[in-house]
């Protein structure tokens, strides 16, 4: 096993969960929104299937889309649009109350899990994981060292922005404060779409 390497990759995968993105700004908004409990299904969505991803594309999926490069492009403009869906959610979000009706719910799982094949900075992650930082170990045992940090460092990230946003419910009382917040949160959300047109 290389060390200095391991060392490289968990550097660059604590920056990459840890840093605001799509995943994150989504954790925030609904921690303040839903509060923390009610987002736990959001973030092991997220953890989960992150993993599986890494997992995934590391024993193979990726050459799938080496033969077929449409699938890639289908999947960014897909993910382009979820996020644009996503981001309007988020901005008509209000505060959960005890009788509020079911209308407004944070992302299940399922949602989450799914989310992560049209992200597009989980596409950064997947292929940067994957390439260079394939000479950790010998196959397979590189992947599962992936897959495992991945979902130490995917759980601790996401629970950290699921907390901030939860506690920020104190200090965010009014109705209106929440929704300017979510408002902040989905133009984040949009701008995060950035470097997909930058690489279109």
């Amino acid at each position: 096993m290389s060390h200095s390497l391991l060392i490289a990759f968990i550097l660059f995968a604590t920056v990459m969960f840890f840093t605001p993105g799509p995943n994150n700004i989504m954790l925030l908004s609904s921690g303040l929104t839903y509060g923390f409990r009610p987002t736990i299904p959001h973030i092991m969505g997220i953890t989960v299937g992150f993993a599986f991803m890494v997992g995934a594309v590391g024993i193979g999926l990726g050459t799938v889309f080496i033969a077929y490069p449409i699938l890639q492009t289908i999947l960014k403009y897909a993910g382009v649009a979820y996020l644009v869906y996503l981001a309007a959610h988020i901005a008509m979000s209000e505060p959960s109350s005890a009788d509020q009706d079911t209308r407004g719910r944070p992302m299940t799982f399922w949602g989450a899990a799914m989310f992560q094949w049209v992200n597009a900075k989980g596409w950064v992650m997947v292929i940067g994981t994957i390439t260079a930082y394939a000479a950790i170990a010998a196959y397979p045992w590189n992947i599962a060292i992936q897959v495992g940090l991945s979902l130490l460092l995917g759980i601790l990230s996401c629970t950290a922005w699921a907390l901030f946003g939860s506690a920020l419910r104190p200090v965010l009382t009014s109705r209106r404060a929440v929704r300017a917040f979510n408002i902040v949160m989905a133009v984040l959300l949009l701008a995060s779409l950035y470097p997909v047109f930058m690489d279109a």
